[in-house]
């Protein structure tokens, strides 16, 4: 039965450079991955099924319409089209929450079927499905430090991070994307890097949609400043659209720290200290 984890998916930049013609965002970004997030197990099965566990089980969709099962039918389509299978999620990371949860689910179920079928990981046809999915999940299928342009889908692989210590937030609100990009002032304010280190592009960098999504959801800003306040942080800033937010810190003491701290002051905000390759 392969499994294969769904690691949450963090923008340390995302600059918003134009609105597109076909409803999407010039986007430019820095995709990283940590090392924690949901699982996606499948296997062979005379019935199709789908069964959701963890601690966000009860916000996953019907089965008949979320990323998961619209990848395991995709996939079918372009490649086992007499195959039935039997998937479990286990559901681990916050749904609408800027660190590509679905995405990431839909690429762990696609990255797991191949395994079953002998599809290469590096076949261009799964990475046509990824896209059709959504504009995260290439990057997501990929799962490697990528320097993302267009919808976010037009990758190029950079240098990871080395196992930097994160800590992700999130104050237990869902944040709407289409909320969150359509209060975006249509501001360009320059573009990200596209040379140089991956930390350093991403400092220099900024997430756009932080202020508009702290419009939306305010409690967004005190996270930032709660985590910026930590010792030892490198940076802190909310990833993707939101509400999740991220810090990356110069060591894993200074990391944990923080967690404990920020679990003692606001219990009931979702957290998981991890690392980002």
């Amino acid at each position: 039965m392969p499994t294969e984890t769904a690691p949450a998916k963090i923008n340390l930049a995302l600059h918003v450079r134009a609105r597109r013609a076909d409803g999407y965002h010039e986007l430019e970004t820095l995709f990283v991955f940590a090392r924690d997030g949901d699982r996606v197990s499948v296997s062979l099965a005379d019935r199709e099924s789908f069964a959701v566990t963890g601690p966000f089980a009860a916000a996953v969709g019907p089965a008949a319409d979320n990323l998961v099962t619209r990848a395991e039918r995709a996939f079918c389509q372009a490649f086992a089209p007499d195959a039935r299978h039997s998937i479990t999620l286990d559901k681990h990371l916050p749904v609408a929450s800027g660190i590509g949860g679905g995405s990431a689910d839909a690429a762990a179920t696609l990255r797991a079927l191949a395994r079953l079928h002998d599809v290469s990981q590096e076949t261009p046809r799964l990475m046509t499905i990824a896209a059709a999915l959504g504009a995260d999940v290439p990057a997501c299928l990929l799962g490697r430090a990528t320097f993302g342009r267009g919808r976010g889908d037009a990758l190029t692989r950079i240098e990871g991070l080395g196992d930097m210590p994160a800590l992700l937030v999130n104050p237990g609100v869902a944040v709407s994307t289409a909320a969150v990009f359509a209060r975006w002032d249509g501001v360009d304010r320059g573009a990200l890097a596209t040379t140089g280190a991956t930390l350093a592009r991403a400092l220099a960098g900024r997430n756009d949609l932080q202020p508009p999504a702290e419009a939306v959801a305010p409690v967004i800003r005190d996270v930032v400043a709660r985590l910026r306040a930590c010792d030892g942080v490198v940076v802190a800033r909310m990833s993707g659209s939101g509400a999740t937010c991220f810090a990356l810190f110069e060591d894993a003491a200074a990391r944990d720290s923080a967690a404990a701290r920020i679990a003692i002051e606001t219990p009931d905000w979702w957290q998981s200290a991890t690392t980002i390759a």
